[in-house]
């Protein structure tokens, strides 16, 4: 299997970042300093070299150095699956004659048509302190969590979800006229119900597959182990029945539930309102009336069961970026994780305030210091 590894990383207007670079050589790369100095910023910033809106889903003129144009730039050498290559994204200043709506993509300095192209190079797994209340939050919050798991693996599922999310809105601006076309509705409801069993069917093949991987991760694993599952009839009718029966079920639904939809003015079935279930496999109880630390520990042992899958189904193991995960371990458990990471064979970076915190991680690791938007390596 390939790891995805980044061997130089160089951020220009990026957050607190007004012009940085640093060289990496370890497969643990470790961002010390103290709150507010820009490590997560960092991560941030090599999250972007994937599909989506990075690890904090902001806007791309939001992470633009407020004392700058408006323009950014993220760019790295990475070794990944095709071998060597510079990826490279970020935002041209506004009014420019280059300016854009969205972000510009290169690979090897040639333009590409969006991030999905960098998934051909290197995938990417992250785990962030705002995912800690994960089982206590609302249904989109772990149906985007686990999203983002599913577009690990596949780098088109996220095409699919933002494809699915306008045609509902076409469809409820569709139902808001009163006196509205069926033959239009008819149309957008074929093409709603297309791209929801789409997203649907993937997301049941990734569900199985982690269940799986979890089961036979948590035998051997310090972290102890998720029974995961589903909240989505479509997700679940489509384990046993055909895709254009399903398919066929959800465009009669929508035809039904017309006059329903536009009082409620939002559609009210469907794979955009799917739930993931997560129960804390030790007790044997739902992940949310797990203590604080189980419940971390729980996304610790997810977070490194889905890097495994992600390396088994793709052959590329992804690129793991975990933001302050060790503050709350004990020194055993640190060690564990440690462990783990080091079986999986992935590049990590890592972020934390102190230093003290990764004394194991091992001759392959090296701590850079960050401040002030700088970094710099640790003697």
């Amino acid at each position: 299997m390939t790891p995805s590894r980044i061997h130089r990383l160089s951020l220009t207007h990026f957050r607190n970042y007004r012009a940085a670079s640093l060289q990496v050589r370890g497969d643990v790369v470790v961002l010390v300093g103290p709150n507010g100095a820009g490590k997560t910023n960092c991560l941030e910033a090599i999250s972007f070299l994937s599909p989506g809106r990075g690890l904090r889903r902001a806007t791309l003129e939001d992470v633009a150095d407020n004392q700058g144009d408006g323009s950014w730039a993220v760019s790295a050498e990475v070794e990944g699956a095709l071998g060597l290559a510079t990826l490279g994204t970020g935002l041209d200043a506004p009014g420019s004659e280059a300016a854009s709506t969205s972000r510009r993509c290169r690979i090897d300095r040639e333009p590409v048509s969006s991030a999905t192209a960098f998934g051909d190079h290197l995938r990417m797994v992250w785990l962030t302190p705002a995912m800690d209340g994960l089982f206590l939050g609302a249904a989109s919050e772990r149906r985007r969590f686990f999203d983002r798991l599913v577009l690990a693996i596949d780098s088109e599922h996220s095409s699919r979800v933002s494809a699915l999310e306008r045609s509902l809105r076409s469809r409820n601006r569709l139902l808001e006229v009163r006196n509205y076309d069926d033959h239009w509705c008819d149309a957008i409801e074929r093409e709603t119900a297309e791209l929801a069993v789409a997203v649907a069917a993937t997301r049941g093949q990734t569900v199985t597959k982690l269940a799986a991987m979890l089961r036979e991760h948590g035998e051997a694993s310090a972290f102890p182990s998720a029974q995961i599952m589903l909240d989505g009839w479509m997700e679940n009718a489509l384990v046993s029945e055909p895709a254009t029966a399903v398919e066929d079920r959800y465009r009669e639904i929508l035809r039904g539930s017309r006059a329903r939809d536009a009082a409620a003015g939002r559609t009210l079935d469907g794979p955009h309102l799917t739930d993931l279930q997560v129960m804390y496999a030790p007790k044997s109880m739902p992940a949310r009336d797990a203590s604080t630390g189980e419940q971390k520990a729980l996304l610790i042992g997810l977070v490194l069961a889905h890097a495994t899958l992600v390396a088994e189904m793709t052959g590329i193991v992804p690129l793991l970026l975990l933001d302050e995960v060790v503050a709350h371990l004990d020194p055993n458990r640190r060690r564990a994780l440690f462990e783990e990471l080091a079986k999986l064979g992935a590049q990590v970076w890592m972020t934390g305030a102190d230093p003290a915190a990764f004394t194991d991680i091992g001759p392959t690791g090296e701590i850079f210091d960050v401040e002030s938007g700088q970094v710099a390596r640790r003697a």
